[in-house]
C-alpha cells in the first residue's frame, strides 16, 4: 500500500511533518498517545477503504452504480477519520503554537 497508493503516501507525509513538529513544540505523553492514535485511525481507515474498493473492483470491474456507492461510503468514512484527526491536531497545536506567537 505504502509503495501503490497515492493517498497513503501523502497521509505519511503528513503524519511525519506533524510528528516532526510534535517534536519541536515539546508534546506531552498524552498528547503523543492521541495524535499517534489519531495517525493510526486514518491509516487504517485507508487501508480498509483501498481494500474494500480493490474488491469492488474485482467483483465487478465495470461501472456499476451500486458499486459506486460502496466505494462512496467506504471513502467517506476515511473522510470522518480524517476530520477527527484534524481536530485532534488543532486542539493540540494551537494553544502551543500560539505560546509562540
Amino acid at each position: 500500500m505504502v509503495r501503490t497508493e497515492h493517498s497513503i503516501m501523502v497521509q505519511l507525509f503528513v503524519a511525519a511533518g506533524v510528528s516532526l513538529v510534535g517534536f519541536l513544540v515539546g508534546l506531552s505523553t498524552t498528547e503523543w498517545i492521541l495524535q499517534i492514535l489519531a495517525i493510526a485511525i486514518v491509516l487504517a481507515a485507508e487501508g480498509l477503504n483501498t481494500a474494500v474498493e480493490k474488491l469492488c473492483d474485482f467483483i465487478h470491474p465495470g461501472h456499476d452504480d451500486r458499486i459506486g456507492i460502496i466505494k462512496d461510503i467506504s471513502a467517506g468514512a476515511v473522510t470522518f477519520a480524517a476530520l477527527a484527526a484534524v481536530l485532534v491536531a488543532c486542539l493540540i497545536y494551537f494553544p502551543k503554537l500560539s505560546q509562540l506567537f
